[in-house]
């Protein structure tokens, strides 16, 4: 796949990740977008690294958005443990 296929999977894949775990978070749209595309690359990485499931052959292949979406899931729990009170501490 190519880069800007990866940034339209991260996209989607950061709003699902919105959907299935909603709540305020401290970056907002653009933050949780910016997860989902980062989250796609490291879910897909991950995959491709340690399931011996590459995801690079086919954008709708069920195996990418599963990895696009669980990759931006954890990275969202992630950034909410770390980054989640700073409105409240300040």
């Amino acid at each position: 796949m190519s880069v800007v296929a990866w940034v339209v999977l991260g996209l989607v894949a950061g709003a699902i990740a919105k959907v299935l775990m909603p709540g305020r978070d401290p970056g907002g749209l653009i933050g949780t977008t910016i997860i989902g595309v980062i989250g796609a690359f490291l879910g897909g990485w991950l995959s491709a690294r340690f399931f011996d499931r590459p995801v690079d052959q086919d954008f709708y292949d069920p195996a990418t958005w599963v990895s696009a979406v669980g990759g931006a899931l954890v990275l969202l729990v992630l950034y909410r443990v770390f980054f989640g009170h700073s409105r409240e501490r300040g």
